[in-house]
């Protein structure tokens, strides 16, 4: 998705600057640039390497990751002491995209977003875009400008809300107070709205479908069938919502630009798509905003001691860590808020950890579960197919701390940020 909500999107230590609440793309790129530019990241990447392999030795406390290199994929090695993941959890090589039947015969063309090329166009052209999440909600509002006509094709609705794309209490704050405190005030802002509509999703759903729903009917108007195009089976934030700023989606589909259409997909044909109401839709374009696929710190394969760790039998640490597993830590994000919240508490616990373990002489960290009473639970509580498809390749959590990944960014401040480093589940140690 290529909007985020600034205000919590920036690093804690680097205020977000741009007019925009909601950025997009280009705007966070430059902004993830300046700041390794300006911090001297810049000159410590290694680009056109892929990681592909992590050995740890217990005896040396030493990982070996294996590296290919280039378009040669020439073979290389680097060692560590620690080895943080910060690669998500996508798999960014190829998109998820279900077999439909005639797709061979479609005479136009059909992409993944995932595969975008610059030879794409879609200027003049009827476009269908499969698929009702972000990419989606994203894409065709865009294309609707240029494009004949743009067809956001879903089998089911989501969640979709309008927000102002400039946030005017941010705005003012910047104008009146020093960058720094201005910037951490709408941040909290943020975060504290955030997490009370979360909450009131999960304690009151029935409200807060009563509300989004309500936004959508106010930007189409009462005779558009909300039931139909914009109201999902399940309830809020039991998947991730949708944001469009300044509510282009919505304009896109009350000029006529773009349209929306709820079925399902009986097979492709010469000229387009054959539903299976019986009706069919004429394109040129289709583009395949049909999810993507997952995998568990960039596919990185890991062992320990020669033993290869099999991620679905381990058991995540505060959500950052893994049971058994010395010596790494792995950046992931909240489900309910923006991904660089989570992330940056990970980083401040990863060095409190390295710093705690230089002043008691001690090379090893090993997060260790040894409460029977701690039961498997799934590691995201999410039901978006992308999350269900992949779910069994994930490692878990536990029913309780510290092993349950809380998607709470205030609770996390006090676990991460504060909270004890020898908890009875961290074992520190030294080789024999």
């Amino acid at each position: 998705m290529r909007l985020h909500r600034a205000g919590s999107i920036g690093y804690a230590f680097r205020p977000w600057t741009d007019p925009k609440a909601i950025a997009d793309g280009p705007a966070i790129l430059k902004y993830v640039q300046d700041t390794a530019r300006d911090h001297g990241i810049d000159k410590r990447i290694r680009y056109g390497h892929r990681v592909k392999r992590a050995a740890w030795s217990t005896p040396d406390a030493r990982w070996t990751v294996d590296i290919e290199h280039g378009e040669s994929n020439e073979l290389r090695q680097l060692s560590c002491n620690f080895l943080f993941m910060c690669s998500g959890y996508y798999r960014y090589d190829a998109g998820y995209t279900p077999a439909f039947a005639g797709i061979e015969n479609f005479k136009g063309r059909v992409v993944h977003p995932q595969q975008w090329t610059p030879d794409i166009t879609h200027a003049g052209k009827r476009v269908v875009v499969i698929g009702s999440g972000a990419t989606a909600v994203t894409l065709v509002p865009e294309m609707a400008k240029t494009a004949t006509h743009v067809t956001m094709l879903q089998r089911s609705p989501t969640y979709v809300v309008a927000r102002p794309s400039q946030d005017g209490i941010a705005n003012g704050l910047r104008r009146v107070l020093p960058g720094k405190l201005a910037y951490s005030l709408a941040r909290w802002k943020q975060v504290l709205l955030t997490m009370y509509f979360f909450n009131l999703c999960r304690r009151n759903p029935g409200r807060a479908r009563q509300l989004l729903l309500g936004g959508v009917r106010a930007a189409l108007g009462r005779d558009y069938d909300i039931a139909k195009h914009f109201t999902p089976r399940y309830n809020p934030w039991e998947q991730r919502l949708c944001l469009v700023p300044d509510g282009d989606l919505f304009k896109a589909i009350k000029s006529q630009r773009a349209s929306v259409v709820t079925d399902e997909i009986d097979r492709f044909t010469a000229t387009g798509l054959k539903l299976k109401s019986g009706s069919e839709i004429e394109t040129e374009l289709v583009v395949m905003a049909t999810g993507l696929n997952l995998q568990v710190l960039g596919g990185l394969q890991v062992s320990v001691d020669g033993a290869l760790i099999d991620w679905p039998r381990t058991m995540s640490y505060k959500g950052l860590m893994f049971g058994g597993v010395p010596n790494l830590a792995s950046s992931f994000g909240y489900t309910n808020a923006s991904w660089t919240l989570k992330c940056d508490l990970t980083s401040e616990f990863v060095c409190r950890l390295l710093n705690h373990m230089k002043s008691q002489g001690r090379r090893q960290c090993t997060p260790r579960n040894t409460d029977a009473s701690v039961t498997e639970q799934p590691w995201i509580d999410f039901s978006s197919g992308y999350v269900q498809r992949s779910l069994p390749m994930f490692p878990k959590q536990g029913s309780r701390a510290p092993w349950k990944a809380h998607q709470n960014y205030a609770r996390d401040i006090a676990t991460l940020r504060y909270g004890k480093l020898d908890d009875g589940a961290m074992v520190f140690s030294n080789p024999a």
